[in-house]
């Protein structure tokens, strides 16, 4: 009789977890499409200097039949940004461009910057989704090449600025920004540009894969903020806990939000810190299409006088 009691209390407790996980696995799937815009204060700018706005857009892993997100995307010009930049990983399929150009649109007539990330390069795979506990990722040299090429002459061609391992700068609010950018650190392609003393109104570094190496080369550059994704904010968190893992070398401290880096926030006593700002994106893999604690995000940050 002892037997078949421990034997009925061990099935009620397999049945309850496995209920219970169906459930956060459904929940997740739900959460994945309850798109949030975040807005953020970033005091940066220099005393009595006008609010300057910049929409951060990230991991949008855009497919066709996304019709939802497409919409999302294309309301987030009634904010009317002052910038736009995109951190990367836009695709998601390889038809995807037009679909991304239609969510896009209404934002391409704004000044805005850009960096790829390795899913507008190659389609995505399944993966084992403990993998990401062994450190970032592993990148399958048999990915699908996705239409990037096209994606980036689309973006050039309305104005955007191209940051691929380079420089440049764009004119918004009346001021003039300078800007620094890499290639995906992910996919090792990320290289600084030579050095430069030009500096605008504002320096902005701007990459997709916020690995330490490169943020260390864009605090080094100067910038006084820096801005990334790829971290999906660690797309699974665990509610009062937070981030589980980064896919990168980042502490899953910064997985998203605003921070210092590589100390305190400046305005908290960084007094050797420049700004970061993760997005944790809007998007995920047509191979896990869930969130749980962490919903798909874009976020608009306004740039505000230092005190």
């Amino acid at each position: 009789m002892e037997s078949r009691g421990a034997a009925g209390v061990l099935g009620r407790s397999v049945a309850t977890v496995a209920l219970a996980g169906a459930a956060c696995f459904a929940w997740g799937v739900v959460e994945a499409r309850r798109y949030v815009l975040r807005e953020v204060e970033v005091p940066v700018l220099p005393v009595g200097a006008a609010p300057l706005t910049i929409l951060h857009l990230s991991d949008i892993h855009l497919t066709p039949s996304q019709k939802d997100r497409i919409a999302w995307v294309k309301d987030l010009a009634g904010l009317e940004p002052d910038l736009v930049v995109d951190t990367g990983d836009n695709l998601a399929h390889p038809d995807a461009v037009p679909s991304l150009v239609e969510a896009l649109a209404p934002l391409l007539a704004r000044p805005g910057a850009f960096v790829f990330g390795s899913n507008d390069y190659f389609g995505p795979k399944p993966l084992n989704p403990f993998q990401y506990f062994g450190g970032p990722s592993f990148q399958d040299p048999e990915r699908l090449e996705l239409p990037h090429e096209l994606l980036r002459t689309i973006l050039r061609e309305a104005g955007w600025v191209d940051l691929t391992n380079t420089r440049g700068e764009v004119e918004a609010a009346g001021r003039r920004i300078s800007l620094v950018g890499t290639d995906d650190a992910h996919l090792e392609r990320d290289a600084m540009p030579a050095p430069s003393s030009d500096r605008g109104d504002l320096h902005l570094g701007v990459t997709h894969a916020p690995y330490l190496r490169v943020l260390a080369d864009l605090k080094a550059d100067g910038c006084d903020l820096m801005l990334a994704g790829h971290t999906h904010g660690g797309q699974v968190c665990v509610p009062g806990y937070g981030a589980l893992v980064t896919n990168s070398d980042l502490d899953t401290g910064r997985v998203k939000g605003l921070h210092g880096w590589p100390g305190a926030r400046p305005d908290e006593g960084g007094t050797d810190s420049t700004w970061l700002h993760v997005s944790a994106g809007l998007g995920h893999s047509p191979y896990a299409p869930f969130r749980f604690a962490c919903r798909p995000e874009a976020t608009l940050l306004t740039l505000v006088p230092a005190s």
